[in-house]
């Protein structure tokens, strides 16, 4: 069966220069509405992935993202947001992205094209068996996120992916595959748009609902968020309050005492 690229098949718009910057924007935006449906269709994709990955976690393992150009960029960025949103190890949720960290800023030429570096990049990490890999890759054929899939399945680690094209080499290797069919981008093959905002929701549901199974959350609240700003310190300065029915001055006395809002919390309702 021949492989076809959605991702890659030609806009339903055309001669979109001579669109004025109103049409641009209508249709880049009534585009971007079918994305959230999309998603929703794999849906039980998206829980099977984070059922896998909640395990792991609970069993110290770790949650590795693999990714080029877009798709590798926004790995590291769902990575990066959740030692401060939810207050866990630096080293819990790890993005990695092809062509090293100076990829992050600029493309790195035919750092994608490697079927071997990803598995030289999660070996620095000592990879291993208690840990759970997703690719992330729009078009479901990037050599760096499959070989790197592909020797995680090798040694008998998890592997799941985010891709938008559906029955992708990248789906065929990943366990755990995720497939959300957004159709041809607005600007022919510009997947950092539809395929993007996709992969980036798909991102959001799996750390969001992970960290809600491991208790980072209480009611709906980041209770255990670092307080890097005063806008976070006001936040929790805030959630403390309403929790404890108590003054803002005393709420922001407990925040500074224990530097954590749950910790605020819990010590307070103990007496201490």
């Amino acid at each position: 069966m021949n492989f076809i690229k959605i991702t890659e098949q030609d806009s339903n718009f055309n001669h979109l220069e001579k669109m004025s910057i109103s049409e641009l924007l209508t249709n880049i935006n009534s585009e971007d509405k079918t994305v959230p449906l999309a998603v929703e269709k794999a849906i039980p994709q998206i829980e099977n992935v984070i059922t896998q990955i909640v395990e792991k976690l609970q069993n110290n393992g770790r949650l590795f993202y693999i990714g080029a150009g877009t798709s590798g960029r926004l790995g590291i960025l769902d990575a990066s947001e959740c030692p401060p949103t939810f207050g866990v190890s630096h080293d819990l949720v790890i993005g990695l992205i092809a062509g090293g960290d100076k990829a992050i800023r600029k493309a790195v030429e035919f750092a994608e094209d490697s079927t071997t570096q990803a598995w030289e990049d999660l070996k620095t990490y000592n990879i291993n068996a208690k840990d759970i890999v997703i690719g992330i890759a729009a078009s479901g054929t990037t050599p760096y996120v499959i070989g790197g899939l592909e020797k995680c399945n090798q040694n008998n680690i998890i592997t799941g992916c985010v891709t938008c094209n559906k029955n992708s080499p990248l789906s065929n290797t990943s366990q755990f595959p995720i497939e959300v069919i957004v159709g041809p981008e607005f600007v022919t093959g510009s997947s950092r748009m539809k395929a993007g905002t996709a992969q980036k929701l798909v991102l959001n549901m799996i750390t969001t609902t992970v960290m809600i199974k491991l208790g980072h959350i209480k009611g709906n609240k980041m209770v255990d968020m670092q307080l890097s700003n005063n806008k976070l310190v006001e936040r929790g300065t805030k959630i403390i309050m309403n929790e404890l029915n108590i003054s803002e001055d005393l709420a922001y006395k407990l925040l500074l005492k224990y530097k954590n809002v749950r910790e605020a919390i819990q010590n307070f309702k103990n007496g201490n």
